[in-house]
């Protein structure tokens, strides 16, 4: 399929005025096409002369093409573009009819049946060219026009679409009038959905889902909408402009690729936010943020939304650095930076020390598919750290009606970095526009390290800087407790501007200097030697679960440069975990204990001995909750004791016995947990996969059970498997990201030693075939990351010089072989 590059979208949006699409969408078909029919209106802008452009549009079958009334030859349509060609200034009507394909990865019209029911729902996920699947279009965020929905549904079902929807009776039914938005904004959802209403503010408020999950969706029907009308009423304090849609609908929805897609009016989130397991506060508070999130889309994005994909940044940071703010201040999730910090940070800091790195706002974005790879830590949580950072160094007043400025200006139309640039400026007398050239135009992260130096009575901090950002950090000085050496007292934090002018005095020597104290920028961040004694000793006692966020993550980077040993990471977790009371600090430490050091910065021979350690933590951690006070602790605990399970006998009595001893009781979720880790494990087999699966049919359960086929030590198993990743198209996104993770097991490297070069040449022809949702699932999933060793290197760089990887694919694989290169640095470091 062709890509649209920026200098065709400018030169479009340059002879068009595109006003209004009627779609008109058949869902009654089959099970393998939909009808769809379009008539765009637009205006040919000019007064001489005639002109040529395309529309975009991908069809399993074009059937007819009319312009003013006039056919058009279906026949010319060259992959997914159409030419109108001699176009005279003026208005003009294009009218498309076409039989187009539903989709099995989640892009374009995604079609799910529930293994749970039989019940069938389809949606759209049109971003970023996905358009073209659905209906004809000029496919650019710059072309806004108003969209007429009518959809044909099988009877029972419901249709969702961007403004409140009324069935007109046979199956049909029509959705109201949309203001200006993008082409990529288009949404519809269709099926028998059990659905929730409301009204707030006089609005018409909904949360729906499969049929198969209402019962999940109505225990947790009272805290959504409480999350969603507290945000909802928070941003109306925060900005001028009212909500500029007629409803508010969120849609839970099967086998979705993202967190959610802020399609006006119809949110959809993957619908395994409705939880039907148990779950603990951290993942309660991340579906908060994800509404909060997608909520402030309505402003940043829907109706301001970006020029060109150079500035998705206006998007995705404002978002994300919006969803945590407003979570801390509208709901009862008060601690939302703390997790932000532990996940989305670390996520930023890897994502921009890889070859793959750009600018928060790139200049050099020079098509769609070049675009579709910026959707990563750099534009989500780098640039809501930049965004964190502008608000400590502006002030939070400035800051916001330099916002609403933009809205004010940009209302329904499309913006670009200087345009936000140019409001925020109009607010503020500080020079926003060095800011920007400074924060938002490069890449890398700076270091910062501390130097502490003086006569006892009277020391000072200088903070060395390794990079060219201004920074406004705050700097935490801490003593030991003369009561009880475990515990660190602050003092008042200083507020420190980098670069510095001077050393800054802080009196007598503290026992621990904290960089950063409160995580308001964006840096890696070092330990003088006393520092690092302390911690090593009292990290627990530190008493802002925010500032050992900082800690945790500053040891953690540490260990991927190689300047920290793994086992010193291990000793420390292992010391001062059993005492953390943060969930999101505890998941987070354990996830990269487990899947980066034991898994991959150890060798195999030391391996053994990292899970031992983990292993006695968790065991350390269930001891400690057996009061039951502590619920999350125990679940996370009980996750990675069994994922780090040496030996099958204790996991396998719990799953025997159906209960943890002292509980919890094992839920669908736990069960297969445990069984996939008996799968590595050698200690289970087909039949008692099967029964799990008879036992819980659901699509989780059909999940569950490929992960575990995929995860047995049998050659069979593995060539089976294989197949159905590579060799067959079958399998949907989710079903073929539940076998790779069974796949590659460090325990099983011998027995799937033979896949590792087959891997490179297959996922290329896959990724060729499906497109770009496989390819990036076959990347992050499939890819053999356990194999750290200079043989999977070389042929991955192989790869990448003589393949000729389709776009998504080759950003997967650039980032897995500098990880991988990383892995391989870190295991010299430790054996040096």
């Amino acid at each position: 399929m062709s890509v649209l590059t920026r200098d065709e979208a400018q030169t479009r949006a340059r002879l068009l005025d595109v006003h209004h699409y009627a779609i008109d969408l058949d869902l009654t078909r089959g099970d393998e096409t939909f009808d769809s029919r379009t008539a765009i209106r637009f205006t040919v802008r000019g007064d001489e002369g005639t002109a040529d452009t395309f529309v975009e549009v991908k069809p399993a079958q074009l059937r007819s093409v009319t312009l003013d009334g006039q056919p058009l030859d279906p026949t010319a349509l060259d992959e997914n573009r159409l030419a109108l060609k001699d176009l005279a200034p003026g208005e003009h009507e294009l009218r498309v009819e076409a039989a187009m394909r539903y989709s099995r990865t989640g892009e374009g019209m995604h079609r799910f049946t529930d293994p749970a029911d039989g019940e069938t729902y389809v949606y759209t996920q049109l971003f970023l060219d996905d358009v073209q699947r659905v209906y004809a279009a000029f496919d650019q965020p710059d072309l806004k026009a108003v969209f007429d929905l009518t959809v044909t549904a099988p009877e029972g079902w419901t249709v969702l679409a961007n403004g409140v929807t009324e069935d007109t009776g046979q199956g049909r039914w029509k959705a109201a009038t949309t203001p200006l938005i993008s082409t990529y904004l288009v949404a519809v959802a269709a099926g028998p959905w059990h659905s929730v209403r409301t009204e707030h503010r006089g609005l018409p408020f909904g949360i729906h889902c499969r049929r198969s999950l209402a019962p999940h969706l109505d225990t947790d029907a009272d805290e959504l909408l409480d999350v969603t009308r507290a945000c909802f009423d928070r941003y109306h304090e925060k900005f001028k402009e009212p909500y500029p849609f007629d409803s508010y609908d969120q849609a839970f929805v099967p086998e979705f690729n993202a967190g959610a897609m802020e399609n006006p009016g119809l949110v959809t989130f993957r619908d395994e936010f409705v939880f039907r397991s148990a779950v603990t506060e951290t993942q309660r508070q991340t579906r908060a943020m994800v509404i909060a999130h997608e909520m402030a889309h309505m402003w940043f994005g829907d109706l301001v939304t970006l020029r060109w994909w150079d500035d998705i940044w206006l998007n995705e940071s404002f978002a994300e650095y919006m969803g945590y703010q407003t979570t801390a201040e509208a709901t009862r999730f008060t601690d939302t930076w703390t997790d932000f910090g532990v996940t989305r940070k670390a996520w930023g800091y890897d994502a921009d020390q890889r070859p793959s790195t750009h600018p928060v706002a790139p200049e050099d974005v020079q098509d769609t598919a070049s675009a579709l790879l910026n959707f990563d830590g750099i534009s989500y949580a780098k640039g809501a750290s930049a965004l964190r950072q502008l608000v400590a160094w502006l002030g939070e007043k400035d800051f916001l009606a330099g916002i609403n400025i933009h809205f004010e200006r940009h209302r329904f139309a499309n913006a670009s970095l200087a345009d936000f640039i140019d409001s925020l400026a109009a607010a503020t007398d500080r020079d926003v526009h060095a800011w920007a050239d400074a924060w938002l135009r490069t890449t890398g992260v700076d270091t910062l390290v501390p130097a502490v130096t003086g006569d006892n009575g009277s020391r000072a901090l200088t903070v060395r800087r390794t990079g060219e950002r201004p920074h406004r950090i705050a700097v935490g000085l801490y003593d030991q407790d003369p009561g009880d050496e475990g515990l660190l007292t602050p003092r008042e934090r200083l507020d420190i501007d980098l670069p510095q002018a001077e050393p800054r005095p802080i009196g007598k020597l503290p026992a621990l200097v904290v960089l950063n104290d409160g995580d308001l920028s964006y840096a890696k961040i070092r330990f003088d030697a006393d520092s690092f004694r302390t911690l090593r000793e009292s990290l627990s006692g530190l008493p802002d679960p925010l500032t050992r966020a900082v800690v945790w993550n500053a040891l953690r980077d540490a260990v991927r440069d190689g300047d920290l040993p793994a086992a010193t990471y291990l000793d420390i977790a292992r010391t001062h975990l059993p005492h953390e009371t943060d969930l999101a600090l505890v998941d987070g430490v354990l996830a990269f204990a487990s899947g980066q050091i034991a898994d991959r910065y150890v060798t195999p021979e030391q391996r053994p001995a990292a899970l031992s350690t983990l292993a006695e933590l968790c065991r350390d951690l269930i001891r400690r909750t057996e009061d039951g006070d502590h619920p999350g602790l125990r679940l996370i605990a009980v996750r990675h004791r069994i994922a780090t399970a040496a030996h099958p006998d204790t996991i396998a009595a719990w799953l025997a016995d159906g209960t943890v001893p002292g509980g919890p009781e094992l839920d669908p979720e736990l069960r297969w947990r445990i069984l996939t880790r008996l799968a590595v494990l050698g200690a289970t087999d087909e039949a008692a996969i099967a029964a799990e699966l008879a036992n819980d049919p659901s699509a989780t359960g059909q999940e569950g059970a490929a992960r575990c086929r995929a995860a047995l030590p049998d050659t069979e198993a593995k060539a089976r498997a294989w197949e159905a990743m590579f060799a067959s198209d079958d399998l949907s996104n989710y079903l073929f990201t539940a076998t790779a993770q069974g796949f590659w097991q460090p325990e099983q490297a011998d027995l799937v030693r033979d896949y590792v070069p087959r891997y490179y040449p297959e996922a290329v022809a896959l990724a060729a075939r499906r497109g770009p949702a496989i390819a990036d699932a076959a990347g992050r999933w499939a890819f053999p990351a356990h194999a750290v060793d200079a043989d999977t290197l070389r042929l991955g760089q192989e790869c990448l010089a003589d393949a000729d990887p389709i776009p998504a694919l080759r950003r997967k694989l650039t980032d897995q072989l500098d990880d991988l290169a990383r892995a391989l640095r870190v295991r010299e470091a430790g054996t040096a």
